[in-house]
């Protein structure tokens, strides 16, 4: 897979329903602190689709890599300045561990430290905790401080899915033998297990990240674009349109 990578009609005969998501879209796979990456990616997108194409983010922004507050800084600025009306930026599950730990530091804060939260409060130049409660709640605070009220609100605020014709975009996928009005944030955020062994019924493809896959796929009915790009280097796009689905990526992960 070169650095820039371009497919076309990736589709399973197992899956019969033609995507037709309504007009096409980017959707952009878990970036984890990769601030370079996300950069890199957006110029990419910009020379082959032009800057009115719409986005979608599917979540996981913060954790694991060194530049969560930058991402987070980058997408706002994207979603409100630069591609306003355009961007749709989802939840993930880090971001919703992100906001347990501002909500209950002391009960969260040692499963979010594990997850990749010590880089995220590292990013916005707060302290780490030490291991004891106290920490933990001095940690809060100074991250609240750094963070700011606008973009804790912008991130209690992400909604957990975006559907567009045929098109569902979730962080996690979906619970596939429920319709998609039905679906429980836990499961768009979080997972649910038989989502990757189950296929739908409905006709609905899934877009999502989560599941980290060494390459992208796009097949009887989801497309993955999670590549695990913190540790690859390889941020991934899906291309989507009538028919169609193609990827762009930042680089190759035998690379990395």
């Amino acid at each position: 897979m070169a650095a820039f990578s371009f497919f076309k009609n990736w589709f399973s005969p197992q899956f019969s329903a033609r995507l037709v998501p309504g007009h096409r879209l980017g959707v952009i796979g878990d970036i984890h602190g990769r601030a370079d990456l996300l950069v890199d990616l957006l110029e990419k997108l910009t020379q082959h689709e032009g800057g009115d194409l719409p986005l979608v983010f599917v979540g996981d922004y913060v954790d694991r890599g060194e530049d969560s507050a930058e991402v987070i800084k980058i997408l706002q600025d994207l979603q409100r300045n630069i591609r306003p009306g355009k961007v749709t930026c989802l939840k993930g599950n880090h971001e919703d561990m992100m906001l347990s730990f501002l909500d209950a530091p002391e009960k969260t804060g040692v499963a979010w430290m594990r997850n990749g939260g010590k880089q995220t409060l590292s990013s916005f130049g707060v302290t780490l905790p030490d291991g004891s409660p106290g920490s933990y709640r001095t940690a809060r605070a100074a991250l609240r401080d750094a963070l700011g009220y606008p973009a804790e609100i912008w991130l209690r605020k992400l909604p957990s899915s975006y559907m567009c014709g045929n098109l569902f975009v979730s962080h996690a996928g979906a619970h596939p033998n429920r319709s998609v009005a039905e679906q429980s944030d836990a499961h768009l955020i979080w997972g649910h297990r038989d989502f990757l062994q189950t296929q739908r019924k409905d006709g609905i493809w899934v877009a999502h990240g989560h599941h980290i896959h060494k390459e992208p796929v796009c097949e009887q009915g989801r497309i993955a674009v999670d590549t695990g790009g913190y540790a690859t280097n390889q941020l991934t796009a899906a291309i989507v349109d009538d028919g169609t689905c193609s990827f762009i990526a930042t680089q190759d992960s035998s690379h990395a």
